[in-house]
Formats: structure tokens, sequence, C-alpha cells
């Protein structure tokens, strides 16, 4: 009878205690925040709701104006029916853009009418890091561009409709052409310059309604911008890394990498094979780098003397670009290795041969890593391992012919991804670019909407970039 009534007794207070449990589970969640939010209410909620939803699985949605669209996965990253991203862009005048290419206007507009005259850049090193002339034009040419098919974003007259606001200064071009003094200047074209735009974008009321945190900024220079951006550090910079930029002010939560432009000829009609390239592995460039790029010196007297290997110095002049072309196009594997920054050209030039990169610089940030596998296409090798003796060269030498053969072929793919040109077309690097800004929308809208709890009763209206100090760390 007691262990009867023991059983008993337990097996009442177990499923006691299961009902509390679970009573207390329905009270949990009947007070807990919902996680529903109906996009239609919102200000370009078409744009917002798809890029917040994480977790988004393939199922029909409808847009605000009534039209079904398809969305999954990838269609979000490569589809041709995505949210076009609204962009403000200000009129600034021609000598922060188009003047550095020499067009003098005629005084009526700040643009040049490119439907029958394209301002050409110039040629050479200046090509690569030419980003801000190929999204400038883009923004130009959406305002009359009747087929908006494969677009990823337009430009809009009124800041209150846009998701970004677009700051067309050449920052590159200015400093490739204006950071040495002048005879008798006392400052630099490019830090007066620069010096100007802070005080054009702290006194715009968009600068203010975000403290800037919607503006994009194209710095892709790793020497551009170096006055103003410790002033314009909460807009979203376009860089090709972040080697010269502190952590707090330029990081990939916040920005954007895009790559260079590559100046190597593409290797049209590709129908090469892993025999057919005689040369194991290609590098040509600077060999004697500062900071990170030290490593190249080293690889050079590891790797000069291999037969089946060309590591020599090249430049640009007297027909350095053409053969660079030809030994990319020959070779099985080309070297990017870390220079004065962690980023190189030479990624974006292999990738234009079809020559399967390799890797070597352990800080390098990758244009839409979000969306793309560098695995597929590129060999990693970190700085350690390719300074031991013989380690990169029996790596590569034990990668397989079907191994590269499936390299090669995603090369082939994805390489359209980086091409920059005008008109732009669907998912090239200008549409790939807008794409990876529009991921970044929501999370700056957040930031933004966050910081203005309380902004209203404890801050001054007029609100500047010369009182926001420099962050501890941007992210949170």
């Amino acid at each position: 009878m007691g262990l009867l009534t023991y059983k008993s007794m337990f097996c009442w207070f177990l499923m006691t205690s299961v009902l509390f449990m679970f009573s207390w589970f329905l009270v949990l969640r009947s007070t807990g925040r919902s996680y529903y939010v109906d996009f239609g209410i919102l200000p370009n909620s078409k744009l917002l709701g798809i890029w917040e939803n994480e977790n988004l699985e393939e199922a029909p949605l409808t847009s605000s104006d009534g039209e079904g669209v398809n969305w999954n996965k990838n269609s979000i990253r490569c589809g041709s029916d995505r949210p076009i991203l609204k962009v403000f862009m200000y009129d600034l005048p021609p000598e922060f853009h188009f003047g550095l290419l020499g067009w003098k206007g005629d005084g009526k507009t700040v643009w040049p009418d490119i439907r029958t005259k394209v301002p050409d850049y110039p040629g050479g090193l200046n090509l690569q890091h030419s980003i801000e002339y190929w999204l400038t034009l883009d923004l130009l040419n959406s305002e009359f561009s009747e087929n908006l098919r494969g677009r990823s974003a337009k430009r809009v007259g009124n800041s209150s409709e846009a998701d970004v606001v677009f700051v067309p200064f050449f920052a590159s071009l200015s400093y490739n052409r204006g950071s040495k003094l002048m005879p008798g200047q006392k400052r630099s074209t490019n830090a007066i310059l620069q010096e100007k735009l802070v005080e054009f974008l702290i006194a715009q009321e968009e600068w203010k309604r975000s403290a800037g945190k919607d503006h994009i900024i194209v710095a892709h220079h790793p020497n551009s911008l170096s006055d103003a951006r410790m002033k314009l550090w909460p807009a979203l910079f376009i860089l090709s890394d972040f080697g010269r930029y502190p952590p707090n002010i330029a990081n990939v939560e916040k920005d954007v990498i895009a790559p260079y432009r590559h100046v190597t000829r593409s290797y049209v009609d590709d129908t090469s094979d892993f025999d057919s390239r005689p040369t194991l592995l290609y590098f040509q460039g600077s060999i004697y780098r500062k900071d990170g790029g030290t490593v190249r010196q080293e690889l050079y007297y590891m790797l000069k003397n291999e037969t089946d290997v060309h590591f020599s110095f090249g430049t640009v002049q007297k027909g350095g670009i053409s053969r660079a072309s030809e030994g990319m196009h020959s070779s099985k594997f080309c070297l990017n290795i870390a220079g004065d920054t962690p980023s190189s050209n030479r990624l974006f030039d292999a990738i234009a041969s079809h020559c399967v990169p390799v890797i070597i610089s352990d800080e390098i940030e990758l244009p839409y890593e979000d969306v793309l596998d560098y695995s597929e296409f590129c060999i990693f090798v970190r700085t350690s391992d390719a300074l031991k003796e013989k380690f990169l060269l029996n790596l590569i030498r034990n990668i397989s012919k079907e191994k590269w053969t499936r390299m090669w072929k995603r090369l082939k793919e994805i390489e359209h991804f980086y091409e920059f040109q005008y008109p732009s077309q669907e998912n090239d690097a200008v549409q790939m670019i807008w794409q990876a800004v529009s991921r970044k929308v929501p999370a700056a809208r957040r930031k933004t909407h966050r910081d203005r709890r309380f902004s209203r009763m404890s801050l001054p209206r007029d609100r500047s970039v010369r009182s926001v100090p420099v962050p501890r760390s941007f992210v949170r």
C-alpha cells in the first residue's frame, strides 16, 4: 500500500508539473512580441520586406501594386524581377565628377548628355578604381531607360522617396590626378575637393535626417578620401578593401566591397583546357611592396627558378598589359598575393582570364561573398603556409585535372559578375554592386530608427557631422 501511494503521488506531481510548465509556455507566448510585420504600411515596403526576411522560403508574394511576384532564395540573388533600389543622387558641380575627366559643360546642367557622348575615363591603372564612374553613368542612364528589366537601381528626383542617397564624387580619380601639389598651390586639389564635399554634405537636409547613414560614398582607391573619411564615417562606403581603414570607420557589416575593373583583356571564346595551358603558376607585377606585401618578395625568391612557374616584375608600360593577358591565358593558376593592402587587381584579371586564382592574403575581403562561394573557383592559402618550403608548389601540383576543370568552368559562369560596362547589363558588376547595397539597406534603416528614439527630445535640430564623435565601434 505504501509503495502504491508513493507511485500515485509521483504520477500526480509529474502531471501537475507538466501542466504548470505548459500553461507558462502559453502565457509567455501570448505576451511575447509578434514576428509578423505588415510591410505594406512602410515606405519602400517591397525592398524592405524582402531583404528583412532572412529565412525566406520559396513562396509567391504580392507587390504593392497587386501584381504577383515569385521569389525564392536564388531569385533574390540573381533574378531579374528583384525590387529596384531607389537612389537619390546629388547634383554636385562638375568639379567633383565629370569635370575631373576634362568635361566642361555648357553651364545649363551639371551632367553631360550621355545619350550623345560619354566622357572617357583615363586608361591604364586608373581604370581599376573607376567604380564611381560606372555607378554614376548607370544612375544617369536609368532616367531615360524605358526597359527596367535587369536593372537593380534607378535614380529618383525626390529624396523622401529614396532608399539611399548617392554622392557622385570621383574620389579615386581625384586622388590619382589631384593629390600632388601644383605650382603655386599650398594645398592639393584633392584635399580642397574633400573639404568642399564635407561642407556640402553636412549642410544638406538629407544628411541631417539620418546623420549620413543612408548615404553611399565610393572611395575605391585605398588612398582616396583620406581627409574626409573620418568625418563621413556614418555613410556606407564602397571600397576595394579595409586595409587602410580602422574597423570602427569601415567594416564588412556596414560597407560594401566592390571588385576592381580588370585591366587585362577578357578571354573571349575560351576553348583552352588543362593540357593546353603550359604554365602551372603565373604572377607578374610589383614584387617589392611594404606592409603585408613583403610576402611577394619572399615568394619570388622561392619560386623564380621553377621551370613551370612564371614569377616576374611587370608594369602597364611598354605592352605590359598585353603580355600579362597572354601569360594568364596560357596559365592554369594565377597568384593573387597581398600588396600594400589586402586586395589586388590580379584576382579580377585572373577571373577574366579563366586562370584559377590562388589567393594568398589573410585579411582579404571579397565582393558579393554573401551570395558567392569563392572556394568553387579559387584556391586559398594561408600566408604562413605559403612561405613553407615547397608547400605551395606541392599543393598546386596535387590539384587534379578534374578539379581544375570544374573551377575553370565555374570561372566562365561567374565572370560577368565582374564586368563593368555602359550601358550596364543584368548581373554585371554595376548591378551586382547595387544589389550588395540593397542588402545593406535594412540594417542601415534599422540603426537610423534606433538612433531616433530619443533624438527629438535630447538633440538640437541642426545636427552635423562635426558634432558626431568618431565611433568606438560601429557594430552594436
